[in-house]
């Protein structure tokens, strides 16, 4: 038997939640609530399609040629993006983390970047996966191990699905306040207002088969942190929310997204909502990066609520 391609898989269960994850770069491979799907899940024999259930850390999206400045001295990443030129993603997509805590319902995974190619900073990464009665709770705890202020940004890679609902048929419902303008590199060259009834207004609710997405977003978050709904014909009501500091989206709506044998294979349309602690290229506009102190600690948390539609 060869192992899963994204390192050993752990399971999570609090009552009728589900939770597989795999120890390279922290993946979420399964989120199960009462047997319902609630993401793109896939096989052991695959890397995550798409990025699918990736944690993107120390920052996440892109930077423009993998280059960025720090104390006056230029840093070049590694280009991880050949095709339009970018580093992507952060720099764990490849690495394992180690299993620091685990119980029943909870599961704890911490890694440490050392500074490397463009990255001046050691920090250690640690993300709690935690079953909860109505879904999930991800917890990300950073901690500066170096001998100067560091900078970084934190973000997760989740495509959202209801059990077999067709994707295009999921409405999808968000308070979005600003959408970044990109290149054909998709990069950052402005931002601009979302206006009411315009073609990035999902404040009343749209069909993700309606939406063309690969943009990122300010989101300004309801009363209980949520920054964005999906619902599906049934009325089935999924929730992805962040606390303050997570206060960003990345909406991805590919149509040649591809699935297990089981979700009957082949290629389709899929619905990607990335809760971001920072916008793309964050590393050199400075937007929303989180700055901590030599022996610092910061947390920060983001999650699923969900209801099933003789709940809703």
């Amino acid at each position: 038997m060869h192992p899963p391609v994204t390192g050993p898989q752990h399971e999570v269960v609090s009552g009728r939640v589900r939770v597989k994850v795999g120890r390279v770069a922290a993946v979420l491979r399964s989120l199960e609530v009462g047997g319902v799907q609630l993401v793109e899940d896939f096989g052991d024999d695959v890397l995550p399609p798409f990025g699918a259930g990736l944690t993107l850390f120390p920052w996440p999206n892109r930077v423009r040629d993998g280059r960025w400045a720090h104390d006056g001295k230029t840093q070049q990443l590694d280009i991880t993006e050949p095709s339009k030129g970018n580093a992507s993603h952060g720099l764990m997509r490849n690495t394992e983390y180690a299993v620091v805590g685990e119980t029943g319902s909870g599961l704890e995974l911490s890694a440490t970047v050392f500074p490397q190619h463009g990255w001046p900073f050691t920090l250690r990464h640690t993300v709690r996966y935690e079953a909860v009665d109505d879904g999930l709770v991800v917890t990300h705890t950073v901690a500066n191990l170096g001998t100067q202020k560091a900078l970084f940004a934190v973000g997760a890679h989740p495509y959202f699905r209801v059990g077999e609902e067709p994707i295009a048929d999921l409405v999808v419902s968000a308070d979005l306040v600003e959408r970044v303008l990109l290149d054909d590199r998709l990069l950052p060259v402005g931002t601009e207002p979302v206006v009411s009834g315009g073609t990035f207004d999902l404040r009343a609710g749209r069909r993700v088969g309606d939406l063309d997405l690969n943009y990122a977003f300010r989101v300004r978050p309801s009363g209980d942190r949520t920054l964005l709904s999906v619902e599906s014909a049934a009325g089935a009501r999924l929730e992805l929310w962040g606390d303050a500091d997570f206060r960003h989206l990345q909406l991805y709506t590919p149509a040649d997204f591809p699935r297990p044998e089981e979700h009957h294979g082949g290629t389709g349309l899929a619905f990607a909502a990335e809760p971001m602690t920072s916008p793309p290229d964050a590393l050199n506009s400075g937007v929303d990066l989180i700055e901590l102190d030599v022996a610092q600690v910061w947390s920060g948390s983001w999650g699923v609520r969900f209801s099933p539609a003789d709940e809703s």
